[in-house]
């Protein structure tokens, strides 16, 4: 077959995919373009999903009808100013992607420039349908309708509207998060999906499209080494997310994804956070442009950096900083959390727990405490005293918490169980049990988190999981995509005792909850599953999923590091692991216990 040149509209076409995999793709390049107009103010409405409509208006600085005409050409750009390529400083280049869209849908190109008149210009699949005046303010307004409409084996590999929106909001909150002087707006389907207002600060933007939690659970960033500049903001070991999807990363107010980057985020937070969690990150690079190739991907996605290892040795070292400099810092406890944070032996207004134990105390034959009386109450009975309010509040203050406990009966024999027998509690976080050959120590959550995991296995075997209907239903607000996420597998989440319904464009009601979970931390665990949808393959069922699935929620279920047990709670946790299979580790891999023999014992004494 000899050799020919393609045809026009074909070369158009071919370019496109390149450029055009998806209505994100379309929907970035005319941001961008927007962005580098000199906009302050960028409106994007979307319908299903933006394969049926995606239009972009700004108040740039438009376009005459000359140069519409030379955007809708091939290799035509306002953005280099000379061949210098490699010196690129705009996130785009007009002209280069307007044609690529152009020609695998309906577009309609308007804009004006102030002190004339507007401009439009209509292409269908690549040809010129019509042109003319057009009433609009100043700026520019691109219309896209009917993506891939001609292409139908580009247009059957599309996901669903819901996926394709997700995808949307995502280029342009990344978008937003690099310019927080410029407002943007994203309405779907005739809702309001997104609105950010203009010159906001850089925490503000980020924390508001992000996490509203980032600012307090956060720490600024200002680094410079050897020319190149890092900024922006980190949360906190403690404030992680289940997957990666929460790290923004910027080069020169471009946004990409760069494993270089994630890599060296997650070397400055090793050993600082579960391997299973991610950091919550918004990274901004200024690299000379020298130092840096931008053009390595048809999309600009990724880049290319002339000194990797020391790209990377600057994140690390300034994330390192940061977050040395926040020094015990944690993660700020939720409303949720403080409203059920209660202590033991709390006054009550029958006065219960005023200092007279609780039940079991009380069964046990524990004596209040006794009284110091005024000395006229000498040779009363102890009904008959009178006491001052000094005395009163003495005899009512509840007594010390102590972690020992009455032994109103003989410990058990430690040769009957593999695990031996609880003795106590260390940093209330470790089970200290006396087995016949040694001595043992328990990771209490991590144990209870796979004892809970194997419960749900079983009970999704056995045809469900039992929920446990909450007494008031909680409210969990989250990003308008999550919800999409989590109400398309609402029927599939009952399985597993988790009853939700949609409350309003942006928030789940949560009915119900496991029951085996108890109580557990609904918003994080709702969170937590929000994010490990947007990992899965929608291809894929929660059952196909179900260790994904229950051991996310086995870990909000379980007890938590920190938690006072007691002895009889030590035990039982410690039996229901010798009959639970896979119970020597946790859900992550790690061991749930370690095991000291006599021998091993002696010798760290120098007996032996």
């Amino acid at each position: 077959m000899s050799i020919r040149r393609l045809p026009e509209h074909l070369v158009n076409r071919i370019a496109a995919g390149e450029v055009v995999e998806r209505p994100a793709s379309a929907l970035k390049e005319l941001v961008e373009n927007a962005i580098d107009a000199g906009a302050t103010r960028i409106a994007v409405r979307l319908a299903g999903g933006g394969t049926d409509l995606v239009e972009v208006t700004d108040d740039g600085c438009g376009m005459d009808p000359a140069d519409m005409a030379l955007a809708l050409e091939r290799h035509a750009t306002s953005k280099l100013p000379d061949e210098a390529i490699e010196a690129v400083s705009t996130l785009g280049f007009r002209g280069e992607a307007l044609p690529s869209i152009a020609s695998v849908a309906r577009m309609t190109l308007e804009s004006r420039m102030p002190g004339v008149e507007g401009w439009s210009r209509v292409i269908d699949n690549g040809v010129l349908e019509s042109e003319g005046p057009a009433a609009i303010p100043p700026g520019t307004r691109v219309r896209v309708e009917a993506l891939f409409a001609r292409v139908p084996a580009r247009r059957k590999f599309l996901r669903s509207a819901r996926a394709e929106f997700a995808a949307c909001m995502d280029v342009v909150r990344r978008l937003a998060m690099a310019r927080p002087d410029i407002g943007f707006s994203v309405e779907h389907d005739g809702r309001r999906s997104l609105s950010v207002s203009a010159d906001e600060t850089l925490p503000d933007r980020v924390a508001g499209l992000t996490d509203r939690g980032l600012v307090e659970n956060g720490v600024g960033i200002d680094f410079v080494r050897e020319g190149i500049g890092l900024g922006g903001i980190a949360g906190l070991p403690t404030f992680n997310r289940g997957i990666a999807d929460h790290q923004y990363l910027f080069v020169n107010g471009r946004p990409v994804k760069d494993r270089l980057l994630i890599g060296a985020i997650r070397g400055a937070y090793a050993e600082m956070m579960p391997r299973d969690r991610h950091a919550v990150v918004a990274l901004f690079l200024d690299v000379p442009p020298d130092a840096v190739d931008v053009n390595v991907h048809p999309a600009k996605t990724e880049v290319r950096f002339r000194d990797p290892a020391l790209v990377r040795g600057l994140i690390v070292s300034g994330l390192r900083r940061a977050l040395d400099e926040a020094g015990y810092r944690s993660q700020r406890p939720t409303e949720t959390a403080l409203a059920a944070w209660t202590t033991e032996n709390s006054p009550s207004p029958s006065g219960e727990g005023l200092g007279w134990g609780s039940p079991a105390q009380l069964a046990l034959g524990e004596t209040r405490p006794t009284p110091n009386p005024s000395p006229e109450g000498e040779g009363l009975s102890l009904d008959q005293r009178s006491y001052s309010v000094s005395d009163r509040r003495a005899f009512f203050t509840p007594p010390p918490l102590a972690r020992a406990e009455p032994a109103y009966a003989p410990p058990p024999e430690t040769v009957d169980f593999p695990l031996g027998v609880a003795r106590g509690q260390v940093a209330k976080t470790y089970i200290v049990a006396e087995a016949q050959d040694g001595l043992i120590l328990v990771d209490q959550h991590a144990a209870h988190e796979r004892l809970v995991l194997e419960r749900m296995r079983k009970a999704m075997a056995s045809g469900g999981v039992a929920s446990q209907a909450l007494l008031l239903p909680e409210v969990i607000e989250l990003e308008e995509t999550a919800c999409d996420r989590l109400e398309a597998r609402a029927a599939e989440l009952s399985d597993f005792g988790l009853d939700l319904d949609r409350f309003g464009p942006r928030a789940m009601l949560v009915r119900g909850v496991p029951a085996m979970l108890g109580q557990s931390d609904v918003t994080g665990l709702v969170t937590d599953l929000a994010d490990e949808l947007a990992a899965f393959d929608e291809a894929l069922s929660l059952r196909e999923r179900l260790d994904h699935v229950a051991a996310t929620m086995a870990c909000h279920g379980s007890v938590r590091a920190g938690r006072i047990l007691s002895v009889a709670e030590m035990n039982a946790l410690l039996r229901e692991m010798e009959v639970t299979p896979h119970s020597g580790q946790c859900n992550h891999g790690r061991p749930t216990w370690v095991k000291l023999a006599h021998g091993d014992i002696e010798r760290l004494f120098g007996r032996k």
